[in-house]
């Protein structure tokens, strides 16, 4: 018994008409009745009368009809759930975000896919540096990154989505909260909250900023992530230099400040270079959609 039997015997038992259901499959008629006579004969019962002037479907052939119809559904959502995978509109796909990325770029990945690929899962992992998603991608444990360069693996490609500034946070109750733009050199003497140095692009881009400002900072404080540094800010404890995305996590007692003379950092999309996932390339797709300046410079604009 194949498959075909199954159909053909369907086909004919819906629609009551050998000729009916030939013309449906495609078939020539006799070649449609020989199949079914074969099922039969498999069986080892009647499932349809035939009379010269029309086909009934016999009790055996309505239990049977029923069956076939069940198995028959579940091959084609076996194919086209298949089918889905293999064109990367189906299946889970992990992705990482460095700092505020998760707030500021997460929800607009999400809703993209939500709306035209709602079958796409995303398991998201949040706070990872740099060199955490670059060994990820390498092993295979995240599909997608959403990082900041530098990266200096030679197997990890990356298109920058966004060049953000650097901006000040500051206590509310700061005197440099009433100034609607902080210069860098005013920080000179101001307690400085900063992220954990190891590895982390933006405590380097703070630093230089400091360095090209003339001085070196007091580094009051260190924390693990920018919810943690604006929680220490609020606290009083000092004042945090963020990318611009921070903005995007609001904190009571923190008021933010754009900061003239303080560096940039990117934000990228990177990915293995060797990855064949279909899901990985649709994850991409998206983000070039939602942000076009992570297309390659041939196709922006």
């Amino acid at each position: 018994m194949e498959i075909r039997h199954l159909r053909y015997f369907a086909t004919v038992a819906e629609t009551c008409h050998f000729g009916r259901a030939a013309e449906q499959l495609h078939i020539a008629q006799p070649a449609l009745s020989h199949t079914v006579r074969q099922l039969e004969d498999e069986l080892g019962v009647a499932l349809l009368e035939r009379t010269t002037r029309q086909v009934r479907v016999t009790p055996a052939g309505e239990f049977f009809l029923g069956e076939a119809q069940r198995v028959l559904a579940a091959v084609d959502a076996g194919v086209r759930g298949v089918q889905r995978i293999g064109e990367g509109r189906s299946g889970l796909v992990r992705v990482g975000f460095t700092g505020t990325a998760a707030f500021s770029h997460l929800p607009h990945l999400a809703r993209a896919l939500a709306q035209r690929v709602p079958q796409v899962e995303l398991e998201v992992r949040a706070e990872l540096l740099t060199a955490d998603q670059c060994a990820q991608l390498r092993d295979g444990s995240l599909g997608v990154g959403v990082l900041r360069p530098p990266v200096t693996a030679d197997d990890i490609d990356y298109r920058v989505i966004e060049v953000e500034p650097l901006i000040l946070a500051v206590p509310a109750d700061h005197r440099l909260a009433v100034e609607p733009v902080v210069s860098t050199a005013d920080l000179r003497t101001e307690p400085l909250v900063t992220y954990d140095g190891r590895h982390s692009v933006v405590h380097d881009a703070v630093l230089r900023s400091c360095r090209d400002a003339g001085f070196t900072p007091v580094q009051q404080h260190q924390a693990p992530g920018t919810a943690a540094l604006l929680a220490l800010v609020a606290g009083g404890l000092g004042v945090g230099v963020v990318p611009a995305s921070a903005r995007a996590l609001p904190l009571a007692g923190v008021v933010f400040r754009d900061l003239s003379g303080a560096a940039s950092v990117e934000l990228a999309v990177a990915w293995h270079r060797d990855t064949s996932s279909p899901l990985v390339n649709t994850v991409l797709t998206e983000l070039e959609d939602v942000f076009p300046s992570a297309r390659p410079a041939a196709e922006a604009g």
